[in-house]
């Protein structure tokens, strides 16, 4: 008996250690088969799923049911999840274009404060991915399946000043603009009129 217990207590540490993922859904679309005796129904469910805390990825699933549908799509958005450095953990180190298809997104890094500014699906994503103050926005495709595909290719090429510098060999204090200089050469410009 003790030996059952010790089993279901240790499947319930492992089930708790494992990272608790948020998810949302996008979009829920009735699509249709024809065979012959009719049409059957069914339906397609958009899921983007992320951590918080710099991670994300989107899924896509297909069944009778609706439940089953954002089942099979948060599945499939857990295991493409793509990890993506942020600044300060609130918003992007740089300006980036996303494309998909006909889908094409612009995302900038914003101060802080200025919180989410993005439509309906990049809002999703940018939600999950924990970013709190961003500006984007989308041109082109409306689908939200080709826009949330921009913003993950857009997302994709974020680097962050680390990875900068590891690649080319330098330290992260030679690639960031020096803040001081831009201080003391305001400060003189100020004196000099």
């Amino acid at each position: 008996m003790a030996r059952d217990d010790n089993r279901g207590g240790n499947r319930r540490n492992q089930r708790e250690e494992t990272p608790e993922f948020a998810d949302r859904l996008v979009a829920i679309n009735r699509v249709s088969k024809t065979v012959k005796g009719g049409k059957r129904f069914g339906f397609a469910a958009l899921v983007v799923v992320g951590d918080q805390k710099g991670r994300v990825g989107f899924g896509k699933g297909k069944a009778k049911e609706v439940p089953e549908a954002i089942r099979k799509a948060t599945e499939q958005a857990k295991r493409q999840m793509i990890r993506v450095q942020l600044r300060e953990g609130r918003t992007l180190h740089h300006d980036m274009e996303g494309r998909h298809g006909a889908g094409k997104v612009v995302m900038r890094t914003a101060p802080e404060g200025t919180g989410i500014i993005a439509g309906g699906p990049m809002r999703a994503v940018f939600e999950m991915l924990g970013i709190k103050d961003v500006v984007s926005k989308s041109i082109g495709s409306q689908n939200p399946y080709n826009m949330i595909r921009a913003t993950m290719d857009g997302l994709k090429k974020e680097s962050s000043p680390r990875s900068v510098a590891q690649r080319r060999g330098k330290k992260v204090a030679d690639i960031l603009p020096k803040r001081e200089d831009n201080v003391e050469s305001s400060a003189q410009v100020a004196e000099e009129a």
